[in-house]
């Protein structure tokens, strides 16, 4: 079977499970959504979604966190990693939004990568999930199941992201990282994961 037979099942199997995909973090907006981004770094969506409720009801826009202590940013976020950094960069980035962007969340990779804790992947949830623009965001789940499922070798996020854009069709990109991301954590965690329970791996590779 060739990688891009592979990758058709994949896709046809993904649309069967989840034809509707939610974004995993809660948001209502492209400022919120990009204030969860970077608070889902190292750790888990589930724990972003459990804090920012709070945090949004203090500060759901640019100008009220950029108004906001690091300390009152800080004890908001405190149940998850890298709280010290994160309410550093929230500040930051959105007192750069407000300053230069009138308190928008820019609409370019180029504008976006700029901004602190702001990353290619965070720029690329932001870019797909807030504007619609073609993007790939690859997470842990996506990098380990694109070489699980011989799509990609795995030897870096950006060569998975690249091989993921050669190989599924541009109108897809947006949908489907999404769609991978919720099969990795039901049907292929990376810890115990389960043979059996992994069909899409095993639909792919059987003799």
């Amino acid at each position: 079977m060739t990688k891009k037979e592979r990758a058709k099942i994949v896709m046809e199997e993904l649309e069967k499970l989840y034809p509707k995909p939610a974004i995993p973090l809660d948001h209502y907006d492209p400022y919120t959504l990009l204030v969860a981004v970077v608070l889902s770094a190292q750790t888990t969506d589930k724990k972003v979604n459990e804090i920012t409720p709070e945090l949004f009801a203090r500060a759901s826009n640019a100008k009220a966190m950029s108004l906001l202590e690091v300390h009152e940013i800080k004890h908001l976020i405190r149940q998850i990693g890298l709280s010290n950094t994160k309410a550093k960069n929230l500040k930051r980035l959105s007192e750069i939004l407000v300053e230069k962007y009138n308190g928008e969340v820019p609409q370019t990779f180029e504008e976006l990568e700029e901004l602190p804790g702001v990353g290619h992947k965070t720029a690329s949830v932001v870019m797909s999930q807030a504007f619609g623009h073609p993007a790939f965001p690859v997470d842990t789940h996506i990098h380990r199941l694109m070489k699980l499922w011989k799509l990609s070798n795995g030897k870096s996020v950006e060569q998975t992201e690249k091989d993921a854009k050669k190989l599924f069709p541009i109108e897809v990109w947006n949908k489907l990282h999404i769609q991978i991301i919720y099969y990795g954590r039901e049907y292929s965690p990376a810890r115990g994961r389960n043979d059996e329970k992994d069909f899409i791996t095993r639909k792919l590779f059987e003799k």
